[in-house]
């Protein structure tokens, strides 16, 4: 009897393992940049002029400035669009957070996808760090691979990289991509 619980319960161990969904995934990217906190605030902080520095960024509209339930409709040069919400704005902080609504998976290929930029001093300069949570954007116990985790955390991170790294160079005078 004893061997028939022990097989019963490692079968519903391995079935409930094989049954679990999707697990969030977390990119987390920063970038040191020469200008005061301030001077980097007064370009990334407006929510809905992300078209200024990201080089990604084709066309942005947006309406309802920076309060809370303001909206940016964000239209990627390699096809896509993004359509975020922010939820908060701290102008004093130097941070905001936002959220995507409908998932466009031709832009980024994740789902139920929130983001906080912020902006910190660091020595003579600022830390720009742009902290993202997501799912897969296939979020069924078998995704394409175009829609795994693998694929999601790819597409932010580079997304975020590309966005800092222009930062840097309009901030610094460098070349933008």
């Amino acid at each position: 009897m004893r061997r028939v619980l022990v097989t019963l319960a490692a079968l519903f161990a391995a079935g409930t393992a094989l049954a679990h969904g999707p697990t969030p995934q977390k990119v987390d990217q920063t970038i040191t940049i020469r200008a005061t906190p301030d001077a980097v605030w007064r370009v990334v902080g407006p929510f809905g002029g992300i078209g200024a520095w990201h080089p990604d960024v084709a066309k942005v509209e947006a309406n309802g400035g920076d309060g809370a339930g303001a909206v940016r409709k964000v239209t990627l040069k390699r096809g896509g669009t993004l359509v975020e919400g922010l939820d908060e704005w701290k102008g004093a902080g130097r941070t905001y957070s936002y959220r995507m609504s409908d998932p466009d998976l031709d832009a980024l290929p994740v789902s139920s996808y929130s983001a906080t930029l912020t902006v910190t001093p660091e020595g003579d300069g600022a830390k720009v760090e742009w902290m993202g949570r997501f799912y897969r954007g296939d979020t069924g116990n078998e995704p394409p691979e175009n829609l795994n985790d693998a694929a999601g955390k790819a597409a932010v991170s580079r997304y975020f990289a590309e966005g800092l790294r222009g930062l840097k160079a309009k901030l610094e005078g460098g070349p933008q991509r």
